[in-house]
């Protein structure tokens, strides 16, 4: 087969795969077909079906921080987690599952390797809000929405910037599968990798290190930092590492950012430029290589600008979606697709109580 006979028959199953795709997705909300194709995202989407929307979230989202401030960190890795992976089909197309809310669905994504430990308070959170906004509105917003709003909520709360975010995502039918969530990277991961893997999705070296910055907040087990490449020399550095030393300390969790760990700000990248060997080796490859190092610093120097920038890829990351466009459901219970809904129970409106 010649070389053009090979790329027109990639070209011919990439557009045959999002073609099923975009019919096995359709789907029904009680009869009626939901899909709104690529488009449909706005800021002012549920302005008629639920104007108190972004209030309620809110609201929820400040009285649980005061109760946990660890949930920013939990919300921001539910999310990343849920936004980041994607499909891969042959000759090397990549196709984004989005942010759809496939992540929250029991026995499913969260049994895989890379998002075992999400935190189950946060998970536990967007379900609460979920059952408060359909106690005031109906069941007019997905839990795809709901977890956006509340970590840019989370996010502007704990110290960190405030920005818009389109809404009016569907929920997914069902998780992505072992593949997809296999392609988050792990914090074993070269610059180079992250370079690559980030690039696969649209997403480039800004975007890169700003989401990283989103390390801020938040803990990592010590099993996570494995052996980093620059091992500490001084006190400091030493004394970190010494917290995952000991016998049986694989899952103790330390902080990413040791310097502010419960205030979102751009001391992580303070801390990077210290080039200690004391964080995640993924984060720390970024302040030595050619095409990340020069943010790293800029973000240290400045915080505005990384507050910018972060804003700007959170959004973008935000809007990932794949060739079946926007179709799905809005699920009364975040863990379950309405399908699997058989009680009154399960929809989980008594956590509008919560």
């Amino acid at each position: 087969m010649s070389r053009s006979a090979v790329v027109l028959w990639c070209l011919l199953v990439a557009v045959g795969s999002a073609a099923h795709f975009d019919g096995a997705a359709a789907a029904t909300d009680n009869g009626k077909k939901v899909s709104q194709g690529q488009g449909g995202l706005h800021h002012y989407f549920y302005l008629d079906s639920c104007a108190q929307l972004e209030t309620i979230v809110r609201s929820t989202v400040e009285s649980a921080l005061n109760q946990d401030v660890r949930l920013t960190a939990g919300l921001l890795r539910i999310f990343f987690h849920d936004c980041f992976p994607q499909v891969v089909l042959s000759c090397s197309f990549y196709f984004h599952q989005g942010c759809d809310a496939s992540v929250l669905l029991d026995n499913g994504e969260r049994q895989f390797a890379p998002n075992l430990g999400l935190q189950q308070a946060a998970l536990q959170l967007i379900e609460t809000i979920r059952g408060k906004v359909h106690a005031a509105c109906g069941p007019t917003v997905s839990c795809a929405d709901i977890t956006v709003l509340a970590t840019r909520d989370a996010v502007n709360l704990a110290g960190g910037p405030t920005f818009t975010v389109n809404l009016g995502r569907k929920d997914s039918l069902k998780p992505a599968s072992q593949n997809d969530v296999f392609s988050l990277p792990p914090p074993s991961f070269t610059a180079d990798q992250l370079l690559k893997s980030f690039s696969d999705k649209g997403l480039d070296n800004f975007d890169l290190v700003a989401l990283s910055g989103a390390h801020t907040v938040g803990k990592a087990r010590c099993s996570a930092f494995g052996n980093p490449s620059t091992p500490p020399k001084d006190d400091l550095g030493q004394c970190l590492a010494g917290i995952c030393t000991g016998a049986g300390d694989a899952n103790r969790l330390r902080d990413l950012d040791f310097l502010t760990p419960e205030l979102f700000d751009n001391m992580y990248f303070t801390a990077l430029t210290l080039n200690k060997g004391i964080m995640l080796n993924s984060d720390q490859v970024l302040a030595t290589h050619p095409g990340t190092n020069w943010l790293v610093k800029g973000f240290a120097d400045n915080h505005w600008w990384f507050f910018q920038q972060f804003a700007t890829s959170m959004v973008k990351m935000s809007e990932m979606k794949g060739p079946q466009g926007n179709v799905g459901e809005i699920r009364r219970n975040c863990f379950k697709p309405n399908s699997a809904l058989n009680t009154s129970a399960d929809h989980g409106l008594l956590a509008a109580s919560a």
